[in-house]
This record gives structure tokens, sequence and C-alpha cells, in this order.
């Protein structure tokens, strides 16, 4: 039997979030930990699962997503639930089905390593039941839909059939790259493709761990051409993320090293493809020796107040930062 949990909800189904739950339980000692012994010390709760972590952050940007799932007929399951609410993440379409979420125990030792740990994964057949019934509901209503990637490959399939049926934009995430690794040819029907730096390495078949921002983001768009993947964003921890689409269009996050900004500049400029620069601010006038990117290689300006169109109005170089 499964149930779904109610909630209000208006026309506008905002963005729709489909993936599993996972809840993380930590063990910390006070002491010495003895791996034969008792040991006393806190136990933590951690709310967690790629689908479930995106849609809180979604939620927190004030855009109102919903949330297609499944959680464990227990407290635990409920308070993961109430904390989505919480988020104002629309979870009517969340079902509550035992044994259904995954959990992950570990074990720390005193110096805060992991000395064991045990995961289940979590059951995907609800959210597939979920889709049979309403999945037409869901998708024809949804703004854009985000998918786990590496979920149940009938669920995916599913999900690709509702979205191309409805017209909508259908973003991908990854919990379990091996999984998403056997599925190659799925990744070129998804719009945009997300990852880490170590998840790309194992979708390319390569070892991007020593790899710069700037480096990577040249390797992206090549690799994304070569495999007609309609785009991709390489999440880079702390360096920021790269994007590139298979028309050769690239950006990113954070300004490359200065050497590099006009080689990335006018190579883009020059294979038809749009240069988006990110800057924390505008400014009217610098110096010459100051200029790294000339206004006229540039065709959007992101800052913290939004895009804005290069043209006469902004008459200034870019400068390094």
């Amino acid at each position: 039997m499964i149930h779904t949990m109610k909630t209000k909800r208006g026309n506008d189904m905002g963005i729709v979030v489909i993936g599993t739950v996972f809840v993380d339980v930590k063990g910390f000692p006070n002491d010495t930990y003895v791996p034969n012994g008792r040991n006393a010390g806190r136990v933590e709760y951690v709310h967690g699962g790629v689908a479930r972590n995106v849609v809180e952050d979604i939620a927190n940007m004030e855009l109102r997503p919903i949330f297609v799932s499944s959680v464990d007929d227990t407290a635990l399951g409920r308070d993961v639930v109430e904390k989505l609410n919480n988020h104002k993440v629309n979870t009517e379409y969340v079902s509550v089905v035992p044994d259904s979420m995954g959990t992950w125990l570990a074990v720390f030792d005193h110096n805060g390593d992991l000395a064991g740990s045990i995961s289940k994964r979590p059951d995907h057949s609800p959210i597939l039941h979920i889709l049979e019934e309403k999945g037409d509901e869901i998708i024809g209503n949804a703004d854009s839909v985000i998918l786990q990637a590496d979920l149940h490959k009938d669920i995916v399939k599913r999900v690709f059939k509702l979205a191309e049926k409805y017209n909508k934009k259908l973003y991908a995430l990854v919990s379990n790259m091996q999984l998403a690794t056997e599925r190659r040819d799925f990744v070129q029907h998804f719009d945009c493709f997300i990852c880490n730096k170590q998840e790309a390495g194992r979708l390319f078949l390569d070892n991007y761990e020593e790899k710069t921002a700037e480096e990577m983001q040249e390797i992206l768009v090549d690799k994304v051409v070569r495999a007609n993947i309609p785009s991709m964003v390489v999440t880079l921890g702390g360096e920021g993320s790269v994007y590139a689409d298979k028309e050769g269009n690239i950006t990113f996050s954070k300004e490359p090293i200065v050497g590099d900004q006009i080689e990335l500049a006018l190579a883009t400029h020059n294979q038809g493809g749009i240069v988006i620069v990110q800057v924390s601010k505008i400014i009217k006038k610098i110096s010459p020796k100051e200029v790294a990117i000339h206004k006229s290689l540039i065709d959007y300006v992101w800052n913290q107040n939004g895009t804005l169109p290069s043209g006469p109005e902004i008459w200034c170089f870019f400068a390094r930062s």
C-alpha cells in the first residue's frame, strides 16, 4: 500500500525534483574508540540524498519546488517530510512506504576517521508507482524537471517520455555514478547533465582530480561537443563550476587566470559561441594596463544584480578581480 503526504498547492507546479531520500546515522565516541567494546558518545541523524538536498536548496531560493520521492513509515520518515514542508517544499507526491528510504550507518573513531559503516539502498519502486499513477499530472504541470539519473531505468525512461510529451526541460543529477556510467546513452537525452569533477572523470573515463577550473573548461567543451551532449555542468567545489554545451558555448563561475581569459573568450567568439562573463561589479573607468578582456568579445555580463547585455552603456573593459 502506497500513501502520499498531502499538502496544499496552487496551479503553478514549479520545478519538479524526482529522486530518493537518504538518512545518515553517525556515531561519535566521547573518548578513545574501542572497536570490540562499549563506547559512550553521541549519535546524529542527518537528512540527505542528492535529490532531497537539491529540492531543499531550491526551496531556500523561494522557488517552491515539488518533490517526488518516498520515505519510511516511521518517525524518522515523517521528520524528513516535516522538515521539507517547513522549507516550503511541496511533498504531495512523497509516498510513505515501509523500508523505502536509504540509510547510511557510520561509526567514527576519536580522530574523526571512519571506523565502520553499513549502507542500505533505497527502494525505487514507490517512485515508479507514483509516476505511473500521476506522472501526466506532475510533469504536465511542471515548469521543468530535475531527475536523479541513477534511478531504476524504468523510472528514467518514463520521465523521458513524459518530458518529451509535455515539452519540458529535463536536468540530471547523480547519486551513484557507477550506475549512471552504465547508461551513457541516457546522458544525451537530458537538456543538462550535472555532476562534480570526480564523476565527470568516471563518465569520460579519465582522471580530472588535478585539473584546474581553466583546464576543466577546455576539457568539458571538447567532450560535450564530441559526445553530442546537449549541455553539462561540472561543479568544482570552492573553485566554482564550469558549463559547456554542444554548440560550443562555455561559461565559468569564477574568472580564470588572466593569461587564459583572452584565449577562452577568443576561441568561443571565433567559433560562434556566446561569451558570458561573471563579475563582482561593473565599473566605469580603469587603467589600460588593467584590461583583461575587451568588451567586443563579450556577449553578456553576469553580476550579483543579474544578466546585463554588453553594449555602449558598458564602456569599460574587464579588469582583474
